[in-house]
């Protein structure tokens, strides 16, 4: 069968309520939106596998993936348009990353039909009341996804300005032909934080990745120095599209490395007018706020001053307080000279080196201490 599978990645987990967004939930060692594509992609070879992500986090999906990742939007549908852009195969299956238990059967039932749309279901068991009134829930089925449309039909259908909660829907609309297939409790959706009681969700492994950043800035005249968020009472600064705080710079990119993410200049170009003299702590904690959504929590960070001047001596501590609140986690600062050799020896500016280390966010544990 020619099918593409595309995986609906690019909410907000704004219901979620938890610090990291569902979608990157370390399941094991892979964020649950490549858990969900590999979990598909071993049931069944698919011509393609495209993945919606929230366009702030491409540059992410792409570093962990080889899958084809494309830009979502506030609306499901939308996304979905984007990623059906891409499609050029006869079916196409289209799951939310939010149900992540498919299995061989449920994939093989829906996989074997022919229709315009076919739909996974289950049958109600609970008495159903609708406006205060008893109806036969017989007649009810609540609809699953992973669904399988006709691609042209689907296309065709998504050309009105209606939005539909699913592909189903659309193709209704339009008179396509609907089959319903017997769906799977396995594939229950994860809306809120206690849902994550799901069988084939593992732990995070607990393992511990470590990050180095290096960076430079020389002097600058008539310029505020500004060394880890903290001001230093001189007459100088250091030449940056920022504020130049070197000490952050190099923090970031021991962050980001450890991760995986990459460096500073990826995320905070230097030619990007946003940024100008911006302070490093915002950027800090925009990528703090990266981190955290990601899935990682920081463990500590370890960072080397290098400078013939200023003297940092009375500033070290005050650094060190000023990081570790930000990360909320221990920062240890140390100050050395170059012992006068090469441009920190001369007085030209300052180097810096940081060392960061950081771990999966235990959403299994957090779960089972809310239990």
């Amino acid at each position: 069968m020619n099918v593409t599978l595309i995986i609906l990645s690019a909410g907000n987990s704004t219901r979620f309520g938890y610090s990291v967004k569902k979608q990157w939930l370390r399941i094991d060692n892979k964020p649950l939106w490549l858990f969900v594509a590999d979990r598909f992609n071993e049931l069944f070879t698919f011509k393609k596998t495209i993945i919606t992500a929230n366009p702030k986090e491409v540059r992410l999906y792409e570093k962990l993936s080889d899958y084809i990742i494309v830009n979502g939007d506030k609306e499901r549908q939308l996304s979905l348009k984007n990623a059906l852009k891409y499609v050029d195969s006869e079916y196409v299956l289209i799951s939310d990353v939010a149900r992540p238990c498919i299995d061989k059967e449920i994939l093989q039932r829906i996989l074997s039909k022919k229709a315009d749309s076919v739909v996974p279901f289950l049958k109600p068991v609970d008495t159903i009341v609708y406006e205060n009134k008893t109806i036969d829930r017989n007649k009810v089925k609540l609809i699953q996804t992973p669904q399988l449309s006709k691609t042209e039909i689907l296309k065709q259908a998504l050309k009105s300005d209606k939005l539909f909660t699913d592909e189903r829907a659309a193709i209704e609309s339009i008179g396509g032909e609907i089959e319903y297939v017997e769906g799977s409790e396995a594939l229950k959706k994860i809306t809120y934080f206690k849902d994550l009681n799901l069988p084939c969700l593992k732990p995070p492994r607990k393992d511990i990745f470590v990050g180095n950043g290096y960076d430079t800035h020389r002097f600058e005249k008539n310029k505020k120095m500004i060394l880890g968020g903290v001001e230093i009472d001189v007459d100088y600064g250091l030449k940056a599209h920022s504020d130049g705080d070197v000490v952050i710079h190099s923090l970031i990119d021991a962050l980001l490395g450890a991760a995986g993410y990459g460096d500073i200049g990826e995320f905070f170009p230097d030619n990007d007018e946003r940024y100008k003299n911006i302070s490093s702590i915002e950027l800090l904690k925009e990528v703090l706020n990266i981190l955290i959504s990601t899935g990682f929590e920081i463990i500590n960070a370890d960072i080397s001053i290098i400078a013939e001047k200023p003297k940092l001596k009375n500033y070290k501590t005050k650094i060190q307080r000023n990081l570790s609140k930000l990360l909320n986690a221990p920062i240890n600062v140390k100050a050395t000279t170059n012992e006068k050799m090469g441009f920190v020896g001369r007085g030209e500016g300052i180097a810096v080196i940081s060392t960061a280390t950081i771990k999966y966010k235990d959403w299994y544990e957090d779960y089972n201490s809310r239990k």
